[in-house]
């Protein structure tokens, strides 16, 4: 690919060096070569971007008076932005469309055009598979689920029975996506469990990535949905019945119990424990370690854009660290009554 057609698809202006300058990469400012990219978002990271040996460089609008001799230079509102982007469209898999000997795919899936299957995969009859997508080494599609368009399903992750995924959905390796809920029913006389029927669906809608082993479980009766967008690290689950926002951040350790829903760009660090029928408000922010009780509703409403939550229950930070004072206090005055 050419600086030139980066900018086509990327945007941005090319205001020194050759369009046609071939582009292989992405690297650091301390590791790049000629045909390598590097980014600079702030004043004080350009001069290392410009000093090294990377022939192009993407830098905010005015970053220099003059820029070195013989490297590409690009003009991005968001430099930062921008190298992400060029990267993944570098990176995109050359791997050649075609089903390898060792994949088993049922007589009656679909597979679109350009579509890729690796060794020991299995594609369950029934299945739909958009054009463009890559199903690695020992994944599992089962019976009737649909993959859109350029998704990439990592090895060994499972797709079970009743999950839909959009286009361009990205699920690493060991990922289990709608696998049954944990719903039982107890019998009040002999204390046994029956389990609660779980033969609902999981969609997954476009441009979302799961992380590897992370766990994603269908709905009881109805669906749970993972909305446009979202992110979700590695390690993460995500109980039955749930709806998860758009452009939501799960960050590792996260756990979501059922029928629960986190609103358009909210922010879950990790660790952080929501429990079941609760709300997260869109937008908001919960750091790591931080909860929120059963059929519980957290909002930022109030609070300044950006402000974090804390703690079980989740609550503002000033919040947080002025009732940790204050039992800093009491615990230290109860301390000298007692050596009185």
């Amino acid at each position: 690919m050419t600086v030139g057609e980066l900018i086509e698809k990327l945007g941005g202006t090319l205001v020194q060096g050759d369009p046609e300058w071939l582009v292989d990469g992405v690297n650091s400012c301390e590791r790049a070569k000629a045909f390598e990219v590097v980014f600079a978002d702030s004043q004080s990271a350009v001069a290392a971007a410009l000093g090294g040996d990377a022939g192009i460089v993407v830098l905010p609008a005015g970053s220099a008076e003059m820029y070195p001799h013989g490297k590409c230079i690009v003009e991005a509102e968001q430099p930062r932005l921008w190298f992400a982007k060029a990267a993944k469209l570098l990176n995109s898999a050359d791997q050649a469309a075609g089903v390898h000997p060792g994949a088993v795919v049922a007589h009656d899936a679909h597979l679109s055009v350009g579509v890729a299957v690796a060794a020991g995969a299995v594609i369950d009859g029934g299945a739909h598979i958009g054009p463009g997508t890559h199903i690695e080494a020992g994944a599992i599609i089962g019976r009737g689920v649909s993959v859109g368009a350029d998704c990439h399903i990592y090895p060994r992750a499972v797709l079970y029975p009743g999950t839909t995924l959009g286009d361009r959905v990205i699920v690493h390796a060991g990922a289990v996506l709608g696998a049954d809920g944990f719903g039982y029913v107890r019998d009040a006389k002999t204390g046994a469990y029956t389990q609660f029927p779980q033969q609902g669906t999981l969609v997954i809608e476009d441009d979302v990535e799961i992380g590897a082993n992370s766990t994603i479980d269908r709905g009881a009766l109805e669906e749970t949905r993972i909305r446009r967008g979202t992110k979700i690290d590695n390690l993460v689950h995500v109980g039955h019945n749930c709806d998860i926002g758009e452009d939501v951040i799960l960050v590792a350790l996260t756990g979501i119990s059922g029928s629960s829903t986190v609103g358009r760009g909210a922010v879950l660090a990790g660790q952080v424990g929501i429990g079941d029928h609760a709300h997260v408000g869109p937008g908001v922010i919960l750091g790591g370690q931080s909860g929120v009780f059963n059929g519980k509703t957290v909002t930022n409403e109030g609070l300044r854009p950006g402000a974090v939550l804390y703690g079980t229950p989740a609550r503002p930070l000033k919040q947080v660290l002025r009732e940790q004072a204050t039992l800093a206090r009491l615990a230290k005055k109860q301390g000298t009554g007692n050596r009185e």
